[in-house]
């Protein structure tokens, strides 16, 4: 159960893959807000992702404080290593929730 009583959805998974660069950050700010927007928590699947770059990474970011500011949460999960070296760049590495897989972030309630 959740604090408003509601029984807990089963997360949105949003996979990723290829480039997640400025030329494709409309699609995905897109698709990860669609998914923020149908109020289970998200998780984003990177294991596909081999480069992403700020456009990227706002993408996340925007959907993360919307996530957030809606009483879900949004995960990221299976991050490849050209996309974790990214975050743990620029730190995010300490903000978003990472899990190594669905099934893993799937049993730590997400």
């Amino acid at each position: 159960m959740t604090k408003s009583g509601k029984q807990k959805s089963a997360p949105s998974i949003v996979r990723l893959s290829g480039s997640v660069d400025l030329e494709h950050a409309p699609d995905v700010r897109r698709r990860l807000l669609d998914a923020v927007a149908q109020g289970a928590n998200v998780l984003v699947d990177l294991s596909a992702a081999s480069y992403i770059d700020s456009s990227g990474i706002a993408c996340l970011v925007e959907a993360l404080q919307k996530a957030r500011s809606e009483g879900t949460d949004l995960c990221l999960v299976a991050i490849s290593m050209q996309a974790r070296r990214v975050l743990e760049l620029a730190r995010l590495d300490m903000v978003f929730p990472i899990h190594d897989d669905i099934a893993a972030a799937t049993a730590a309630g997400a």
